[in-house]
């Protein structure tokens, strides 16, 4: 790879702290054998309690691990020490024949690799995807129809009377949707139970503006034919339809979805978990280095199933992206993604106020977007009665969620001075994703607050 790893950016794809903790541990050499690596693949052998050493690769084109060790996290401890112990020591790679067991893994990639290619190519029976569609919508607007009633009962009430509900009354409504096969709105009214209940002085208002939300989500869908065609993309998309990769690719080939090819700077990427599902959601935020256009990519897993890892955080990365269908598009996928490689200057709005006039923009266009990347140049970390900030060149402040060691980690790392900070911006607060100073990237460690 053209991209170089940090042992922080290593650190960072863990799953958890003592994932981290054991991978230092294993990046020693006197914990391996038969150390061996390519342009595209590392190997070694690492002794365990058992009789014969785990077996650990990586390939390093995504990246993608595999160890012969029986943990379910992933990556596991072994993979992260020999990653790191190549990141430090490169010269024990000593073997480039790829061994049986690494050859075999290969290969088996890039078969599985050629059949999803074959799948997207392959026509698609248009009739039975109509009649699929007919029925979900038929689901979808008995479910939306009595959300409506649900909503037009809850005001009629009035606000008050929310704080009195149990929890059965908004998961019966979540339930209700899930059934219709409409789990965007299913997640929007399991959150209003969290904004009443939540004892928060301005919770009142919280809960209107989530509530009207929800409300234009439902005229918007029963008005479909008379928006246009990016509007009525977005309201589904909140509704909870989805395009699979395959559809949009069709799309793609039809020309009725937009595409751009750039170098891609990969700004950060969260993680996030449904209770309820068990689902783990990944955002990986991308800033086109010459159209200045912002992408996000989606993956998904559950429970411990492994999630995608590939996009490095503070890399450039050439790629065409194919953007859902919305009127403020913003989801993408890739094709034909070359090497990684490192930035030679890192873009940013200059001051907090036209971040936040790029998310105004944003709005404008799409009024349901929940979080939106900022990055911003030339801030310092701020800390006042107990709450973190940064303070931009014209001295205005703007809020981080921000746990309060990661806040003085990340003043740390400041030294004092400013720095470029990367964050996911909620509409009132910025939850910091990664920095770049003084030449080097600081990945907050994804599924916690930085």
């Amino acid at each position: 790879m053209a991209v170089v790893w940090s042992s922080e950016q290593i650190l960072a794809l863990a799953p958890d702290a003592g994932s981290v903790k054991n991978g230092k541990a294993l990046a020693t050499a006197n914990k391996w054998q038969n150390l061996g690596g390519t342009d595209r693949v590392l190997w070694g052998e690492c002794q365990g309690s058992g009789k014969n050493p785990y077996q650990a690769q990586i390939d390093l084109t995504e990246p993608a691990f595999k160890c012969s060790c029986p943990s379910r996290k992933f990556p596991c401890k072994h993979g992260l020490g020999l990653f790191l112990l190549h990141t430090s020591h490169t010269n024990l790679f000593t073997q480039d024949a790829l061994p049986d067991w690494v050859q075999d893994w290969i290969d088996k990639r890039s078969q599985t690799a050629q059949k999803k290619e074959e799948k997207q190519k392959a026509p698609v029976d248009e009739v039975a995807q109509a009649k699929r569609q007919q029925k979900r919508s038929d689901k979808v607007s008995a479910g939306i129809a009595d959300l409506d009633l649900w909503l037009q009962d809850i005001i009629s009430s009035g606000l008050a009377d929310t704080q009195a509900q149990s929890y059965g009354f908004w998961d019966g409504m979540a339930a209700r949707l899930v059934d219709a096969q409409a789990p965007g709105l299913a997640r929007r009214v399991r959150q209003l139970a969290g904004i009443a209940n939540s004892g928060q002085a301005d919770w009142a208002s919280k809960l209107l503006v989530a509530l009207s939300q929800i409300h234009l989500i439902i005229q918007g869908y029963q008005r479909l034919d008379n928006l246009s065609t990016e509007l009525a993309a977005a309201v589904r998309s909140q509704v909870g339809w989805t395009i699979s990769q395959d559809e949009l690719l069709g799309s793609f080939q039809r020309g009725e979805v937009t595409s751009e090819q750039d170098d891609w700077l990969v700004m950060g990427k969260s993680l996030t978990e449904d209770a309820n599902s068990n689902l783990k959601t990944q955002r990986v935020w991308l800033l086109g280095q010459n159209s200045q256009r912002i992408a996000l990519i989606l993956n998904f897993a559950v429970r411990n199933q492994p999630i995608d890892i590939s996009w490095l955080p503070g890399s450039l990365v050439p790629t065409e992206l194919i953007f859902f269908p919305s009127s403020y598009p913003l989801r993408a996928v890739d094709r034909d993604r070359q090497d990684a490689r490192q930035p030679e200057t890192i873009p940013g709005d200059a001051t907090i106020e036209l971040a936040i006039d790029r998310y105004r923009q944003a709005l404008i266009q799409n009024l349901w977007l929940e979080t939106f990347p900022l990055l911003i140049k030339d801030v310092t970390p701020s800390y006042s009665a107990g709450n973190w900030s940064i303070r931009d060149r014209e001295h205005n402040y703007l809020p981080l969620e921000l746990a309060d060691l990661r806040g003085w980690q990340l003043l740390a790392i400041s030294g004092g001075r400013s720095l470029t900070l990367m964050g996911e911006w909620n509409g009132r607060q910025l939850r910091p994703l990664g920095v770049w100073h003084d030449g080097g990237y600081w990945q907050a460690n994804v599924g916690e607050v930085w």
